[in-house]
């Protein structure tokens, strides 16, 4: 596999992960109200589940929503009602950030679920695998896998540090339940363009 392939994966890896999307907005509110650690768990967890969603497709998962059109309607429903869940919780926040332990941080099984119930995963995945592999070719699908490992956990995790640096420089709780409010509101976006989309 020469140098050729692997930068432009590299790069569609980078657009894909680093731009605004539901799992990057539960990372940001993650670093606006956790120790930076806890949102780095989830941020591993959405990356492991990732790679196994993006492996899968690669490996023919995706041709399987074509035999079986019921299991995207499963798969968009359950994602929509995911994701109202979280904006739900987000909207409702007082901005107050929680005593160590008081509440549970998004964890790591939080993290691979919500990839496998995301949209923007599957696409993400079928058009890179589209692009930069032939269709179940093993060997390239687990190189492109390994190029997109670190550059989506590397991705998420800035969106993490993006949210802890928020919360140091504004620490009225006013304004973090803005925040909240906000990225509730876009989360509840994203679920209107899984249903009408």
């Amino acid at each position: 596999m020469s140098l050729s392939l692997i930068l432009p994966m590299s790069a569609f890896a980078l657009a894909a992960s680093i731009s605004p999307g539901p799992v990057n907005l539960v990372c940001l509110s993650s670093g606006t109200r956790y120790p930076v650690s806890r949102g780095l768990i989830f941020v591993t967890g959405a990356t492991v589940g990732f790679i196994a969603l993006f492996i899968s497709v690669g490996l023919g998962l995706y041709s399987l929503l074509t035999l079986v059109p019921a299991f995207e309607d499963v798969l968009r429903w359950a994602g929509v009602a995911f994701l109202l869940y979280l904006s739900i919780k987000l909207a409702l926040d007082s901005g107050h950030l929680p005593e160590k332990g008081a509440e549970k941080a998004p964890g790591f099984g939080a993290g691979a679920l919500m990839q496998w119930l995301n949209p923007k995963a599957w696409l993400a995945s079928a058009s890179g695998i589209g692009a930069y592999t032939s269709a179940n070719d093993w060997p390239q699908v687990l190189l492109f896998a390994s190029v997109y490992l670190p550059i989506c956990w590397l991705s998420l995790a800035c969106w993490v540090y993006a949210g802890a640096f928020l919360r140091q420089q504004v620490q009225r709780p006013v304004v973090l339940a803005t925040v909240n409010r906000v990225l509730a509101l876009l989360l509840a976006a994203s679920c209107l363009y899984l249903v009408l989309g």
